[in-house]
């Protein structure tokens, strides 16, 4: 599903070069949920953004179910995401003008707006928020605008779920609910790659992947 070989990111900054990325390596097969730890800024965000085509590495080889995406065009990147990849963030990015139901659709890519509305609100409804369907971001708890965000990550029914620090702002009760959100997705074939500080977190993992000083140091199932 993932394979990473040798891949290097440098972003250049007005204090010099920062290595993000440092010759990392690794294959993640279809059907994985695997937790990425480690120090801050050792790279893990940098791993999930090339992973999910959201950044091009400096060097190195990125496949990502099939897809070379170094090599691909801004464009097929673009249909990559859409089509292959639903991302979730610490901080939501949900749209404060938008209701939670429209927050979902919109994220619909064409082949599936026409029946977007009604994907979101089964969505929305087996996640507990069918009460919440016509509210905005302001009126609902962080734990309600996470599982929102996944409802959103999950619209285009993708294959590989990123998502990153998605229990940061959570209290334990809402972090377990998104955390088994991940993992019904897993269950249903779903390949998860979760960057995370928190054991609760990667205990739903079946493999953990350790980084340090952008390299991948070691793996454990």
């Amino acid at each position: 599903m993932i394979h990473l070989e040798e891949v290097s990111k440098i972003y250049q900054t007005a204090d010099g070069p920062v290595h993000a990325l440092s010759q990392a390596s690794l294959d993640v097969e279809k059907g994985q949920f695997v937790a990425v730890r480690g120090p801050s800024g050792c790279g893990k965000s940098t791993l999930l953004l090339v992973t999910g085509g959201l950044g091009t590495p400096t060097s190195g080889r990125v496949v990502v179910a099939g897809t070379d995406l170094p090599s691909a065009t801004p464009a097929q990147r673009a249909a990559f995401r859409g089509q292959t990849v639903g991302f979730v963030f610490q901080m939501f990015h949900l749209l404060p003008y938008l209701t939670v139901l429209d927050n979902v659709a919109a994220a619909a890519v064409p082949e599936q707006q026409p029946a977007a509305r009604d994907r979101a609100g089964e969505l929305l409804k087996r996640f507990g928020l069918e009460h919440r369907l016509r509210h905005r971001p302001a009126q609902l708890s962080a734990g309600e605008c996470q599982r929102v965000a996944v409802a959103r990550a999950l619209i285009n029914r993708p294959q590989l779920i990123l998502a990153d620090e998605p229990t940061g702002n959570l209290d334990p009760d809402s972090a377990a609910m998104v955390m088994d959100l991940l993992a019904d997705f897993n269950r249903d074939g779903g390949t998860v790659m979760l960057v995370t500080h928190e054991e609760q977190a990667a205990g739903y993992a079946q493999r953990t992947v350790s980084m340090e000083g952008g390299k991948i140091v070691g793996s454990e199932e």
